[in-house]
This record gives structure tokens, sequence and C-alpha cells, in this order.
């Protein structure tokens, strides 16, 4: 790793900065990929097991796994961490603690979790058992720890969307506030384009719950961009909710001055090549960093790449010449890439971080096509290429089949180098000049990389450190620790004796000790405190050195021995059910403009919801609401909050208290420290799934109600219902499904040439815009005041059909939500749910009827399993 890592940084001496070695977390899939990631360096693997993790599609490992998987781990001075970072429904809740019973019992390190009701079974089933709590977790802030701590998580996976600035800046308020926990970030790997733990696409879309391990990547599909009616010329950029991947290879110096104790590469979805690949590259530049800034004096400042951080390592036609670490930035393309590019480290970008060209994997790029001719194609190439590489010729349509082949000979003239292909290899008519040329396989680099984790010896060890001790006529002391704080004492069998010739000195002593091949460890230091001139056998030496790995690797590999009681149960956190009032049901209509408040206010609605995109707005809303009216009860108006609060915004709480609302809408863990004191309903955001979530956020903070989460189906919402107080509750049971919620703004990066805010401007408050899929929907986008997006399904969706059977388990409160529609619109669907409410119309009726009248394509939303008819 060349010094180029560390351009632009001013370093501090570490004597004004105690500087921790982050981990290195690399992912697993399957076997060859947890032996891949442990031979290139990584210091714990995560990893799912067949049941609730996030990525289902992955090989992952089985419960019957875990014995030998962790005894290799940990033989190896590796830990094992598995991912349970989804959703867990009613239903599940029995299995789910046998499963974490077995995963404790078995001495994995800790557990990755989404779900708030399974932190709290963890930690009634085992008081010690470490927790971490996922990026599905959706932390972003102080308070967000600050919740994660009182769950009794050890760890904190933040949101990918933290830059170094809000790193540093929650590490330095949770150190104020006495709730530090250890930090962890993604460092590589594939970027959603949705804040993670709040993405419903896959669920709208097609029925497949990111929130439980069954992403479609709607984000990595092409849309067309519609502003005010019109389709926006984007010309080839197509791919609008594509980021590119996240390496933060170039600002390693600053995440580990930041404080994080863990860099996670991402990708359990991704081949073993891969995680050698990416694994090794950061493993050689995290030792580099850390040599450097351990020196005394670094060296202050390196000279500043152009650009600085926020510079994309690869985006098409950018140069191969980007500094010194080539071969760095050359691995990592050829493991896997979008484009690299340094995430959300470096601040907000909205022109770099979506280029938009393509959404798949690309590779290394090779430069344009210049010349066809007998057979043969001609490029200026910008990066190495030889006979056996594969390439793909890339005209602007990633959709459509693209052609490519192996390159069968590489001939270079000058400036050029002609590229020829095997006979019948690919379709030359369909290459044309001007197409780029990108490298998608280097059978070498492969071949390198699979020798690297191939055969049963250990390819990556680990430094001891020895002490020798002994004086003539004792025996021979070897003390030998591990970096994990392992320690054992061997004594030679033969006393020493005095030595006339080749006395054992510190060399001899490092050469016997440090034959240490086919071992996972290799000798750090050696401390020779021997005592005269002395001798021993060198077979007793190896018997020694031998003894050493064997004790070493037999005490490593005991299984982490965590507390775990028997004799409790899920069953003892559940709520207990409280008697239901014969209340009548109520309709709650959420609007997202003035216009629409009025026609609820209008049709006599009493609970009303307001999220506007500016909440100043909310005071008018408010007054509206306020003015005196022959209504009995009086309507009451609950405002909405953005859904994301990052460190430096608590301004828009304010702004949103300030209008004096009855109540607020609570959607994140800043919200609930912020609005504790006043009435609040805990929003779809939070993510309740179980009864263990909702007892927990309705007992410690006292929220009046809690809408159930969108990932639920009628079954599940059923099941839900009857675990819980129904009154708890408040389903959504008509709405435009929020399906992408991003902190990339797409008002800025194709409406606009500005990077943020504070240059775009502000397209989102002059344009109405929406985003076509492949199929034709028009789905709805709109800005919050911090700038985030929201893609709103272009199409209702009802749950209808199901509000009788929900009336019958005892649930009183009723929601509907409007994004764009029409006063018109507005007033008919609220007196169709009302007809409902009262029983004068049936569920599919009012299906039938809404989407005859009005064409709002209202469809069975996700609450529906079958088209069950009420």
């Amino acid at each position: 790793m060349k010094s180029d890592i560390f351009d632009g940084l001013r370093l501090r001496s570490p004597s004004s900065l105690s500087l921790q070695r982050p981990e290195l977390l690399a992912p697993a899939g399957n076997w060859d990929c947890a032996k891949a990631a442990v031979e290139n360096g990584a210091d714990a693997i995560y990893f799912g097991l067949d049941r609730f993790n996030a990525r289902m599609r992955a090989q992952n490992f089985t419960e019957a796994d875990l014995p030998q998987l962790m005894t290799f781990l940990h033989r190896r001075g590796v830990k094992g961490y598995v991912t349970v970072n989804t959703l867990i429904f009613p239903k599940e809740l029995a299995e789910a603690q046998q499963y974490l019973r077995t995963i404790i019992a078995a001495g994995v390190d800790a557990v990755i979790i989404q779900d708030v009701g399974i932190c709290r079974l963890i930690r009634h089933l085992s008081p010690d058992f470490p927790i971490h709590a996922s990026t599905q977790m959706t932390i972003t802030s102080a308070a967000g720890v600050e919740f994660a701590k009182s769950l009794g998580c050890q760890l904190v996976v933040l949101a990918r969307e933290c830059s170094l600035q809000e790193i540093n800046k929650i590490q330095q308020q949770i150190a104020q506030q006495q709730t530090s926990l250890p930090l962890e970030v993604f460092v590589h790997g594939a970027l959603c384009v949705a804040y993670s733990g709040q993405c419903l696409t896959s669920e709208a879309l097609g029925g497949r719950s990111a929130n439980r391990g069954e992403c479609a990547q709607a984000c990595r599909m092409p849309y067309d961009l519609i502003a005010d009616g019109e389709v926006v010329n984007l010309k080839e950029r197509k791919y609008l909710l594509s980021p590119q991947d996240l390496a933060g290879l170039d600002v390693l110096p600053d995440l580990v001055k930041s404080g994080v104790t863990c860099l996670k590469i991402e990708g359990r979805l991704k081949a073993p090549e891969y995680v050698a690949n990416v694994t090794r590259v950061y493993r050689q530049a995290l030792d580099e960093v850390m040599t450097e800034l351990e020196r005394p004096n670094p060296l202050t400042p390196f000279p500043a790449r152009e650009g600085g951080i926020k510079a994309p390592l690869s985006v098409s036609e950018r140069g191969w010449g980007r500094g010194q670490s080539n071969q760095e930035h050359y691995n990592l393309e050829m493991a896997f890439s979008r484009g690299l590019y340094t995430g959300w480290f470096g601040g907000i970008n909205n022109q770099e971080l979506v280029h938009a060209r393509f959404g798949k994997k690309r590779g290394v790029y090779l430069g344009e096509v210049t010349r066809i001719h007998n057979e043969q194609v001609t490029v200026k190439l910008e990066a190495p290429l030889k006979p056996g590489d594969g390439i793909v010729f890339d005209c602007g349509h990633p959709e459509a089949k693209e052609e490519g082949g192996r390159v069968y000979a590489v001939v270079s003239k000058g400036k050029e180098t002609m590229l020829t292909f095997g006979r019948n290899d690919l379709n030359l008519r369909r290459v044309h000049i001007g197409d780029r040329i990108w490298k998608t396989s280097d059978p070498e680099l492969d071949k390198q990389l699979r020798q690297s984790f191939a055969g049963d010896n250990p390819q990556f060890q680990r430094p001891i450190d020895l002490e020798i001790y002994g004086e003539v006529g004792q025996a021979l002391i070897a003390i030998a620790r591990d970096q994990l704080g392992n320690i054992v004492q061997i004594e030679s069998a033969i006393s020493l004796a005095e030595a006339h010739t080749k006395p054992l000195d510190t060399d001899r002593l490092q050469e016997q000790f440090g034959r240490l091949g086919n071992t996972p460890f290799c000798l750090g230091t050696l401390t020779n405190h021997l005592n005269g001139a002395i001798m021993l056998p060198v077979s007793e030496l190896n018997r020694m050195r031998r003894e050493i790995v064997a004790q070493l690797e037999e005490l490593r590999s005991q299984p982490k021995r965590w507390q775990l009681h028997s004799h409790v149960s899920f069953q003892d956190l559940l709520p207990s059910s409280s008697p239901t009032s014969p209340t009548s049901s109520s309709l709650i209509v959420l609007v997202r403009n003035l216009k629409q408040l009025q026609a609820a206010l209008k049709a006599g609605v009493e609970t009303l919801y307001c999220e506007f995109e500016d909440p100043r707005a909310y005071r008018e809303a408010v007054q509206l609401v306020r003015q005196p009216r022959q209504q009995f009860p009086l309507p009451t108006i609950w405002v909405a909050p953005p859904r994301i609060t990052k460190p430096g915004e608590n301004w828009i709480l304010q702004q949103v208290r300030a209008c004096e609302a009855d109540g607020y809408l609570i959607r994140n863990y800043d919200q609930l420290q912020f609005f504790a004191a006043d009435r609040c309903i805990g929003d779809f955001s939070l993510n309740v799934a179980n009864p263990l979530t909702a007892d927990y956020f309705q007992q410690r903070f006292g929220l009046e109600r809690l809408t159930a989460s969108y990932d639920l189906n009628i079954t599940q919402l059923q099941d839900l219902l009857t675990s819980c107080p129904p009154q708890w509750f408040e389903v959504t049971i008509h709405q435009h499904i929020p399906m992408f919620h991003m902190e990339h703004c797409v008002f800025c990066a194709f409406l606009s040439t500005g990077t943020d805010y504070t240059n775009c401007g502000r397209p989102c408050e002059k344009q109405e815009v929406k985003l076509k899929d492949r199929v034709g929907t028009e789905h709805v986008l709109k800005a919050d005041v911090g700038c985030r997006n929201t893609v709103f399904n272009g199409t209702a969706q009802t749950g209808a059909e199901y509000v009788q059977r929900l009336i019958e388990l005892g649930l009183r409160h009723f929601r509907i939500e409007f994004v764009n529609e029409t006063p018109e619109q507005v007033s008919q669907t609220i007196h169709r749910y009302r007809q409902l409410l009262q029983g004068e119309i049936t569920g599919s009726q009012l299906w039938r009827e809404l989407k005859l009248q009005n064409q709002l394509g209202v469809t069975r939303g996700p609450m529906g399993v079958s088209a069950l008819r009420s």
C-alpha cells in the first residue's frame, strides 16, 4: 500500500490521541468465503444461518455448522458474528428463542440484531451475550446509540449515510453524555440507496421484504425522470437510484482517528474471490495506516490529491493515473464495482454518488473503441490488459445484451492497442466506435486469490510474543502470549547446561522458535532473559515450540461460555392483555398539504395527521384546525417530523414543536427523546412487528398508540393484535407506500448541477417530479426539510377487505394517507372509508368503486396474502 492513502491529511502525534486499531470485519456467505476471509487477514467474520437473516439468498450456514465453524475461527484468532438482522413476527418468537439459545450455546462472539423485541429477548435469556445493533436499526445520532445501549447492545453499526464529520460528532456527544458504545461502520461494498431498515420497495412492488432478507434490488433498475408531466432527457443516465459502490480506502486514516471500533466489508452474497481480494487490500492498508499513525513524528502533511476524498476512484472515463495505489484500486475494481466512491464519508455530493449510467458490475475501465478493422478492435488503453482477460463493450444500454468475451491477443502500437478475439466469440457488428470497454475478468488475479485460501494449512499468521527465562541447572521457561490475551508457559524437560561453544543467544532462539510454518502463528517479539552462557538440544527447543502451538490452539478453540438461563422464556416478556372498551372505530387521515387538510376538515375528520415538506407550514395547519367550528368533538392535529434526524438537526424538531400541535408522530430515536414530554404516537418507521417490541415502546416511552409495521400481512397483523392489547395500535389501511427513503436527492442530482442544498437552486420547491419504472408506473418523489427524498408508490394500496376482521379483533384506529391527491379525491376517499367503518359498504365494494370512479389504481396491499373478500 503506497503512502498516497494518507493524502491531504494532517496527522496528529499519537501523544495527543490514543489510537485504537479497528477490527476488520469480513462477510461470509459460505465455508469458502469464511476461509477466504481468515486467510487474508480478517479479524472477524459475520454470517447468516438459514433463518432470520438479511441475506436469505446467500448460501448461508446451518445451526449444525456452528460448533465446527466457531472452532475453526477461534483457533485462528478470528471472531464470528451471526446476523439475526430481520424483523421477527409474533408466531416466530418461539422458534427465534430456540435459535438464539443454539447460537449462544455454540460460543458465537455476538449477534447482529435489527428487531428491538429480539434485543430484549436475548437480554432475558443471557445477561452477558454481546448484541450488536444492526445498520437495519437506522441509527444516525447519539440518541440512537443511547437507545441501543438502553436495550443492552454492546456495539452500534451506524447507518452508511453518516459522514466522517457526523461520526466524529456522534463520538463526541456519546462521550459527553456517558452513553458511549463502540461504533462500527461499513468501509467497502454495495451501497443501498435507501436507509437500511426503512426500505419498503421490494415489499410494495413484489411482497418480498428487505426487512426480512428478501430485497429484490429495485434500486438497480432504470427509471425515467418526469418533471411537471414531461420526461426529462438525461441521455444515457437511467439508473437514477443506483449508487456507486462504497470504497473507504482513501479515508482509512480519518476513520481510524474517528475512533470507530470496527470496519465492515459488505458482501455476503459475493464469491470467495471477492472476500479474499477486498479483505487483503484493507488488511494491508489498515496495517500501514496504523504503522504510519503510530510513528513518533508522522509526516505532516502529505501532498493533497486533486479532488480530495470526494474524488471517486473510478467513474467511466476518469483516467488510470490516480496516484500510486493503482494495484489496490485495480484489485477492488476487479472484485466488484459499479464505480467506486467514498460514499457519504466526505459529506453529500449528489453529482458524484449516483452516476446513473449502469446499475450492475463493471470492473476496470480500459478506454473507448477508436477503430474496428480486420476482426480487431483498437483502443487507447487506460489500464493493463493481457490475453485471457474478459471484457465487455458498453454502448450505453446496460439493460440490453452486451457484446463481450475473452481477449485472444493484445498488440500495442504506439499509444494504441489492437485486441483480437477468438473466432465466433463475439459479433463485432454490434460493437461501435466510442463504446466504452470494461475489464470484467482477470483469471490470473482470480487464481492468485483462490490460492490464498486453498488447502488446509494456515496461510495468514498472527504474531505471538515470547519471553525466555533460564539459568544453568534449571529448566528453560518459555512464556508465549497471543494478541487475544491467551498465555501459555512451557518448561523444558531437560535442565540447561553450561555452553562451552555456541551458547543460546537471541538469534538462535528466534531461529528455533520462529519455525512456525503451517501453524496459525508467526513469531512477533522474542525477549531473551537467559542468565549466562547456556545450551539446550535443538530437539528439545523444537518440542517446546510444538507444545506452545498446541496449547495456544487448545486455549483458543475453547467455546465462549456465555451465561444462558434455562428456565426463562419470551412468554415472560409478553404484555398482559387488558379488556377493550366498546368504543366505535376511528378514522385517522394523514394529509401532505393544506388543501388536503381543508378537505379532510370539511369531511368532519376528528383525528388529523400532517406530514409537510416544510415544518414551518405546520403553524398555519394548526391554526386552521383550531378555528371555531360546529364540530364536536373538536378535531385534533398531530404533526410529523422528518423520518431521519442527524447530529445538528434538532433545529428541525424545534421548528416542528413550535406549531404547538396536539401531538407528534414519532419516527426515530431522537424524536422519542425530544418529544418525551408531549403526546406521541409511534409511526411505522419504528418497525413494530411483534409484542416484545410493541411492549417496549408502549411501556418505556408512553406512546399513546403504535403504528403496526408495514411488513406484516393480515395473518401476522392478527397475531400481533391478539398478543397485545389491540387498543395500543393503529393500522394504515390506505396509502401510497413510502418505498425508498434516502439521503440521495434526485432533484439535486438530475434537475440541477449543484452538489447539495447550498447550490442546487431548490428544484424540489418548483417542480412536481415522478419516477417512471419499467412497467410504466409513475412513482411520486418528495423531498423533506432535510433534503431527504421519499419515493411513494404511484399506486395506492388498501387493506379495506380486512377491516371488518380487524374490528372484530378489537382494533379501533384506522389510518388512511394521501400524497398528491386533489381535495375532491381526498373527500371521496374519506367518504368511502367512513362508509366501510360503519358497515355500509364492504371492502371489496370500496376497492372496486375507488378503482372505477377515481382511477386511483388502488390495489390490495402488503396486508393481503391472498385476495380474501369481506
